[in-house]
C-alpha cells in the first residue's frame, strides 16, 4: 500500500501578488492548484502598488518582524539576479513638511531603537547618501533608509506564473466574480458567476479590498478601510535616482525602462468614482502630481504622466493584515492587507504551508481573522 499522501487540491482567488505568490508555494509543495481571476492578472491593487519595500516607522512588533522577514525573500530573489531591472534596493528617502523637524526625529530614534537601519541627513548630506535627488526640496532633515528597496509587481506576478504553469497550476482568467462555497460547514471550492464550479480541499481568497465583500455571505465580517488611490506612470525620462522618496507631496520611485511610478493622498478629493464602477481624475491633477514628483529630482527633469490607474488601495479597517483560516469556515482562507508588495513572498510561503499542513504558524498569530469576531 502506497504511504504517499492525496494531493491536495487548492483554488486560489485573486491575481495579485499575494494569490499568485501563494498559488506558486502551494506548486512547489506538490499541491494542484487552480488560481482563478476575476479580471486579468495584476488588473487591481497589484497594477498600481507604489511597492515599496520597507518596515520603516512605528507599527507593532508582529507586523514590523513579519514586514522585515518579506523584505529578507525579496533580497533572496534579488541575490539570484540582482540584474533584474524590476526588482532593486536602492533605499528609501522620506522627510515631513517644513516646520515638523521634531516628529522627522522622532521617527528616526524610533527606527534606530528597533534596530531598522537608519540614518538622518541633512540637505547636504544626501548627494553622499543617494544620487539623482534635488537636495533642494529638503526643508530640514531627511530620514535615509538604505535597506529599503522596491518591486514592479507586475514583472514579479509575470516571472512568478512562468513557475506556475511550469508546475501544472491552472489559470483562469477573466472568470468574473467568485464565491465560495461551503458544504456542512467547510469550505469545499468556488463558483463563478460564468457558471464555473471548482471543487477543492481548501480555498484562498485573496482579492485586495474586495475580499470583505466575498468572505461576507459566509458570515464573517472583516471590517473595510480600503480608500481610492492612483498610480501614475510616467513617460520615460534621463535620471540617476534609485531610492524611493515619500514627501509631503508626492511618493516616487524609479521604474523599468527609466520611467517613474508617483502615488499620494492629497488628491483623492479630485478622484470620481462613476455608477459602473469606474474612476476618473482631471488631466490637470495627474500633472499636477507629476510636476511635485519632477521637483524631487536632480535638475528638475520635465516628467509626463503616460498612464494611470486608480481604483481601491486594500486596508483592513485596524490596519493591521488578515491572514490565515477563517475559524467557522474551515477550509477557507484570507488574505488582505495594505502591504501586499512587501509581503507577497512571505505571506505566500506561509499561507501555504498552513493550507498544506493545518498547522498554524506563530508569525501569523495576531493577524487571524477571528480577531474580529
Amino acid at each position: 500500500m502506497s504511504s504517499t499522501p492525496p494531493t491536495k487540491h487548492v483554488v486560489v482567488i485573486g491575481g495579485g501578488i499575494l494569490g499568485v505568490s501563494t498559488a506558486v508555494h502551494l506548486l512547489r509543495e506538490g499541491a494542484s492548484v487552480v488560481l482563478l481571476t476575476e479580471k486579468g492578472l495584476a488588473s487591481e491593487a497589484s497594477g498600481r502598488s507604489l511597492s515599496w519595500l520597507n518596515s520603516a516607522g512605528e507599527r507593532s512588533t508582529p507586523y514590523h518582524q513579519l514586514r522585515l522577514a518579506g523584505v529578507d525573500r525579496y533580497r533572496t530573489l534579488f541575490a539570484a539576479d540582482p540584474h533584474r531591472e524590476w526588482l532593486q534596493f536602492g533605499g528609501g528617502l522620506m522627510w515631513n513638511a517644513a516646520g515638523q523637524q521634531a516628529a522627522t526625529e522622532s521617527r528616526h530614534a524610533y527606527e534606530k531603537s528597533v534596530g531598522y537601519d537608519s540614518k538622518l541627513l541633512t540637505p547636504e548630506e544626501i548627494d553622499f547618501a543617494t544620487p539623482g535627488i534635488n537636495a533642494g526640496a529638503v526643508p530640514e532633515f531627511a530620514i535615509f533608509n538604505p535597506g529599503e528597496g522596491w518591486v514592479s509587481l507586475p514583472e514579479l506576478i509575470e516571472f512568478l506564473l512562468e513557475e506556475f504553469h511550469a508546475r501544472g497550476g491552472q489559470l483562469v482568467p477573466n472568470a468574473g466574480k467568485a464565491s465560495v462555497t461551503v458544504d456542512g460547514g467547510r469550505a469545499t471550492g468556488v463558483e463563478t458567476v460564468a457558471g464555473g464550479t471548482y471543487r477543492a480541499d481548501a480555498v484562498l481568497v485573496a482579492c485586495g479590498a474586495a475580499t470583505p465583500a466575498v468572505v461576507a455571505p459566509l458570515g464573517v465580517d472583516i471590517p473595510n478601510a480600503s480608500p481610492v488611490s492612483m498610480l501614475v506612470l510616467t513617460k520615460a525620462v534621463d535620471h540617476e535616482v534609485r531610492a524611493v522618496m515619500n514627501t509631503p507631496r508626492a511618493a516616487i520611485r524609479p521604474n523599468p525602462e527609466n520611467t517613474f511610478a508617483l502615488d499620494h493622498d492629497w488628491y483623492e478629493e479630485h478622484i470620481t468614482e462613476h455608477e459602473d464602477g469606474s474612476f476618473s481624475i482631471p488631466d490637470g491633477i495627474v500633472q499636477e502630481l507629476a510636476d511635485e514628483a519632477s521637483k524631487l529630482i536632480a535638475g528638475r527633469p520635465e516628467l509626463k504622466p503616460a498612464s494611470w490607474k486608480i481604483g481601491y488601495k486594500p486596508i483592513p479597517g485596524d490596519g493591521e493584515p488578515v491572514l490565515g483560516e477563517l475559524g467557522h469556515v474551515p477550509g477557507c482562507y484570507v488574505a488582505f492587507t495594505h502591504s501586499g508588495a512587501t509581503l507577497g513572498l512571505i505571506v505566500g510561503e506561509l499561507l501555504a504551508g498552513e493550507i498544506l499542513t493545518g498547522s498554524k504558524h506563530p508569525m501569523l498569530s495576531t493577524f487571524r481573522p477571528g480577531r474580529f469576531s
